[in-house]
């Protein structure tokens, strides 16, 4: 169920319309948009009566919402949700696209300085890398916990990039809220829904990377999980699914993001990294994602890939990460879109 306000309708009368449902017995999601606000209703197992709510100050209309995932749908929200970042130009759904580079893991202090310092001056804002890691091999390198996020943490505070990194359990979780600016919700754990649940009490953007033979509705539900809770800033994540082609780690499903774009107001990124596992063949599905509307992309990038611990056959080169960052920036304008080459983090880091 949907509660539409009127255009006009002021603080206390919405406040009145979620104390009201609260009295139901269900839960208010009140989500503003450019012209109207409009709430959720979560908790009724069926109809609810639309009566005593239609009379409530302030409300246009109540309508009944058809499809499951209803605070992910547009029914709710018909504009774009666009997720900022306060005290900086980053930011993800808008006009400008969500740039997110980095290392598959943290394996150094060094080497994490050295590859932020080259995604920061291509004019990334956002900086990703793995300090806990879910392996297919128990044996395979795991992450470095809590000091690779300490490092990262001094990353933030000398570029100016935004923190990415995934939370793999929910002891993790509590470490990744400390330390990071968007919470990573890994492909593995997308139908976890014990970790949406919990991500969705943290109020920090949470990017939710689609499962590896996830549907459209299953991702779509998996992001209703972590909305259901209140925490309303998700970021959608295309990372590849598997399927019988072998010439690719993953099939890059790109038809994905205009799908997501039609049913959904979230925003949704594309990881090309993931969703090849060749480098040789990032730069061309970055360029393609583009093209088809994706919101950003989150690519891997390693300045020595032949010794990384773990993605090296993936991760671009710095100076490939600068061709993809030119090339894109050439084709989003057809889009309206803007790659944005990082003005103020380059000044930031002259500055200092």
């Amino acid at each position: 169920m949907l509660v539409v306000m009127k255009a006009q309708a002021t603080p206390e009368e919405i406040q009145a319309v979620c104390e009201h449902i609260e009295q139901l017995g269900f839960r208010p999601h009140p989500l503003p948009g450019a012209q109207r606000t409009a709430i959720g209703i979560t908790g009724n197992q069926g109809e609810i009566d639309r009566g005593n709510i239609e009379e409530l100050s302030g409300v246009a209309e109540v309508i009944r919402v058809s499809k499951p995932y209803k605070l992910v749908s547009r029914d709710v929200k018909e504009e774009d949700t666009v997720i900022h970042f306060p005290g900086t130009n980053a930011s993800v759904g808008g006009r400008d696209l969500a740039m997110i580079a980095g290392p598959c893991s943290i394996e150094t202090r060094e080497q994490a300085f050295a590859v932020a310092e080259q995604v920061a001056k291509a004019g990334a804002q956002f900086f990703r890398g793995g300090a806990y890691k879910p392996r297919t091999s128990p044996y395979a390198f795991q992450g470095l916990g809590e000091e690779a996020l300490k490092i990262m943490a001094e990353i933030r505070d000398k570029f100016g990039l935004r923190i990415v990194t995934e939370a793999i359990d929910n002891e993790v979780l509590e470490l990744v809220d400390k330390y990071a600016d968007v919470i990573q919700i890994g492909a593995r754990n997308m139908q976890n829904y014990s970790l949406l649940k919990a991500a969705g009490r943290k109020r920090k953007p949470v990017l939710l990377k689609r499962g590896i033979a996830a549907t459209l509705e299953e991702f779509l539900m998996a992001a209703e999980y972590i909305m259901s809770e209140g925490n309303y800033q998700v970021i959608l994540c295309e990372r590849g699914v598997r399927t019988f082609a072998d010439h690719t780690r993953n099939t890059l499903d790109l038809s994905i993001v205009p799908a997501v774009h039609r049913l959904s107001h979230l925003p949704i990124v594309v990881d090309p990294s993931h969703g090849t596992g060749k480098r040789n063949k990032v730069i061309p599905m970055s360029r393609a994602a583009v093209a088809v509307g994706c919101d950003g992309l989150i690519v891997e990038v390693h300045h020595q890939p032949e010794k990384a611990l773990s993605d090296g056959m993936q991760s671009l080169y710095p100076e490939q990460f600068v061709q993809l960052m030119d090339e894109t920036s050439q084709i989003a304008p057809v889009l309206r879109r803007n790659v944005p080459r990082g003005i103020q983090i380059t000044e930031s880091i002259a500055s200092r």
